[in-house]
């Protein structure tokens, strides 16, 4: 994608027109069978997946689909995690309005705003300059003031906002990074797909109990990888 056509598709997210009365029957479907129908049980995290609007975070080509049960490409061999997932994750880390959190992977940032919807402060992490551009911008023109976006490797974390109460990554590591764990606070929760690239991972609960992790398996999982500088 041209850095031209790159400006078009930033343009064409932030002012793409709304059918909100579509939008929002389609938002509560999603919510009502995908969400609330596997097991989501956090009233907060309902709610902020009734809220965000899903279709102003993907492509204005597939906005249409933006509720429907599954990934999407967001460019840059990028995805929006599916519904269920991105719900399963939040409630995962039992989020609460006192909350500090760090996210590695903004993608379009849909992950951010829900956190947000709930949590005291957003700390997000994008490697990806395009989307973590895009991202800031998209966030700030929707209001959110709590979230902070940077542009960098994930795996060293944010070490100037540290501790954080819980760590959400959004992307398949290979193994949990360790400043990412030791940016956790005493008694937080990380949660993170572990596994190899392009195939099948554990998405893993960590808890930081008397400095030690303390670690649960809790479903296999396919995640873009977690990409370092590097890498790139």
């Amino acid at each position: 994608m041209g850095f031209p056509v790159f400006i078009c598709f930033f343009f064409m997210l932030l002012f793409q027109p709304v059918q909100e009365d579509a939008y929002l029957e389609k938002r509560e479907a999603m919510v009502q069978k995908q969400i609330k129908g596997r097991g989501v049980k956090d009233n907060a995290v309902l709610e902020a997946m009734r809220t965000v609007k899903r279709h102003l975070f993907v492509p204005p080509s597939i906005a249409a689909e933006a509720y429907s049960d599954r990934a999407l490409p967001i460019g840059y061999e990028q995805t929006i995690s599916q519904p269920y997932m991105v719900a399963y994750m939040t409630e995962i880390i039992k989020p609460n309005p006192d909350m500090k959190v760090l996210e590695i992977g903004t993608g379009s940032g849909y992950q951010a705003a829900v956190l947000a919807e709930i949590v005291k402060e957003v700390y997000t992490i994008e490697i990806v300059p395009e989307h973590g551009q895009m991202a800031a911008a998209r966030l700030e023109q929707l209001g959110y003031d709590n979230i902070e976006v940077k542009i960098g490797d994930g795996y060293a974390g944010w070490e100037e906002h540290a501790p954080f109460d819980a760590i959400v990554v959004t992307a398949g590591a290979e193994t949990v990074p360790p400043p990412l764990f030791a940016q956790l606070k005493e008694g937080g929760r990380m949660v993170i797909p572990v596994g190899p690239v392009y195939r099948t991972q554990t998405l893993k609960l960590i808890e930081k109990k008397k400095g030690k992790a303390v670690t649960r398996n809790l479903m296999p999982v396919v995640f873009v990888p977690f990409t370092r500088e590097e890498q790139k």
